[in-house]
């Protein structure tokens, strides 16, 4: 036999692993422990079979560890608990789940794919029957039988993350009325709160009641409203409940490495070199386990993704077999369907550029999915954030019911290839009519960056507005006048952009003027114009649209 590699947890990382350091090495002895009694399933599927959008329960069902051994003679070892690591003598303690037997196995090198947990907020009530978290098989069968079994009517979902609102969508769908909670002011806080605005509109526009800045202080016992509980909020509202979903967050599972004396790092998780190997030169460590360096910020971070965990189980295969490999950094690419839009965002938000004090500017812009005149065609709501100075981009975020994949996608790889947005400006992306535009919305948003990086445009974003009119900065509307009669920014002026040039004396030089339009193109243009004829302007990135929608859903 070869190496002995022992291998804690399955899932993502630790499976990704396995079956990589086989196809490098056939006599390597692999054994993969897993506590629970399923070692590969597809856990960002959970909340969909809850929903009945996936009907058969076995699809989630990766892979068996008859599979694993026949297709890759792997040693899989479901129920099976690893208490201890004892790093001296190279082995751990195992407990059989079943039976509570303890064995003794050795190993040449050990990884740790242990994951995360979730976090179980201390609020008296909590551990009552009818009060679920989501994170493996067992817990959606656990769900869905209670659902079925109490005749579950009314929902609430604590927790306005990824988990919670794939909960609230599934328990709508499957005919719930639902309620989610959120303590913070926004959900999904990987995006900005103008981008989070729209997938909040979204919720309540699907009937799903939406509480911010709002959370849970007690689970009251149920009554006959109620067949989990009644939920007192801060507010002292009480919304009574057949099932509690609780998804406010995760940390990392390192009780087994914390235990066994392992480095952890800054944010709790535990702390890896760049070729995940731990303190121990024989341990490694994978997945929502580990703290990472953010991709944009160089900061430890913690990010729970399945992607990044799959790569990091192949790293470290490598690595183990004798090939140098290095995980670089994490970009938190991301996205989630709430409805019937699409939530997308990789590298940084405004919240981490600054605190990592980081210079930045953002432009927003409203393309369409594909070619407007071709059918079908959808609004995207897009925002990349990106150095003024350098042109590098920082992050995006984008919201759309249709598109939003692959704009994000697209901009994760240029990030990682180290692109400015002058190239992002230049990438040659594939069109036709029904897929996109000639000018893709990628294309659309470097050249709006670059635009503001070789100083043709100043940009004012929402936020500022109304502090600059108070200073006695003119709003300028470029809109036709139609446009106007739907709304408008009070107090602004409206001169249509084809009537600007001869209608330049009935604005002020001497004053700031802030143009828009609806998206900010027609603006962009206008503010090439009075810039040129010694007026000083500033464009309303994402304008009309970007700013109506602040005021209808975040500051109303």
């Amino acid at each position: 036999m070869g190496m002995r590699v022992l291998i804690v947890g399955g899932v993502a990382g630790g499976m990704s692993a396995a079956t990589r350091l086989r196809r490098l090495d056939e006599s390597a002895e692999i054994v993969v422990f897993e506590r629970g009694p399923f070692v590969s399933f597809a856990n960002c599927g959970l909340p969909y079979y809850i929903g009945g959008e996936i009907a058969d329960r076995e699809k989630l069902l990766v892979q068996s560890p008859e599979r694993l051994r026949a297709a890759f003679n792997l040693d899989v070892r479901p129920l099976a608990e690893v208490a201890a690591i004892h790093k001296d003598k190279r082995e751990v303690e195992v407990r059989n789940v079943s039976t509570g037997e303890m064995t003794v196995e050795r190993y040449d090198h050990l990884l740790l794919s242990t994951g995360a947990t979730a976090v179980v907020p201390r609020i008296p009530g909590v551990d009552r029957p009818g009060h679920f978290f989501l994170r493996t098989i067992p817990d959606m069968d656990r769900i869905d039988t209670w659902i079925r079994e109490r005749h579950a009517k009314t929902a609430v979902v604590l927790g306005g993350g990824f988990i919670g609102l794939e909960a609230a969508e599934q328990l709508h769908r499957r005919g719930l009325s639902v309620t989610l909670v959120e303590k913070n002011p926004q959900v999904l806080g990987p995006l900005d709160p103008d981008m989070a605005a729209l997938v909040q509109a979204e919720i309540r526009k699907n009937g799903v009641v939406l509480h911010l800045s709002n959370g849970a202080v007690e689970f009251q016992p149920p009554d006959e409203t109620a067949a989990a509980s009644v939920v007192q909020l801060t507010n002292g509202e009480l919304i009574p409940a057949d099932i509690v979903i609780i998804g406010i967050g995760v940390k990392p599972e390192v009780s087994l490495a914390k235990s066994a004396g392992l480095k952890l790092g800054a944010t709790g998780g535990i702390a890896v070199d760049a070729h995940l190997r731990t303190s121990d030169p024989h341990i490694w460590a994978v997945g929502d386990a580990i703290e990472v360096a953010h991709f944009v910020t160089g900061k430890p971070s913690l990010i729970a993704l399945a992607g990044p965990a799959n790569r990091q189980g192949r790293i470290v295969a490598d690595n183990i077999a004798g090939r140098s490999s290095e995980y670089k950094a994490t970009m938190g690419t991301a996205i989630v369907r709430v409805f019937d839009l699409t939530a997308g965002c990789t590298g940084a938000n405004e919240k981490l550029l600054k605190a990592a004090n980081a210079k930045y500017q953002v432009v927003h812009l409203h393309p369409n999915s594909h070619a407007g005149y071709y059918p079908g065609a959808k609004p995207i709501a897009m925002k990349m954030l990106f150095d003024p100075e350098s042109g590098s981009i920082l992050g995006a975020q984008a919201v759309g019911a249709d598109g939003v994949d692959k704009r994000i996608d697209v901009i994760a790889t240029a990030m990682m290839g180290g692109l400015a947005v002058d190239e992002l400006a230049q990438l040659e992306l594939c069109y036709a009519p029904p897929f996109g535009s000639a000018k893709d919305p990628v294309n659309l948003a470097g050249m709006a960056a670059e635009n503001v990086v070789h100083g043709d445009v100043e940009l004012v974003q929402w936020h500022e507005v109304a502090g600059l009119i108070e200073t006695g900065a003119v709003v300028l509307d470029v809109r036709e006048p139609n446009e106007r009669a739907s709304g408008a920014i009070p107090g602004s002026i409206g001169i249509p952009l084809g009537e600007l040039r001869g209608r330049l004396g009935e604005l002020p030089k001497g004053t700031l003027i802030l143009a828009h339009c609806a998206s900010g193109q027609r603006s962009y243009n206008a503010c090439r114009v009075l810039t040129q004829n010694g007026y000083q302007c500033r464009n309303l990135t994402g304008s009309f649209k970007t700013w109506k929608a602040v005021q209808d859903i975040i500051l109303k």
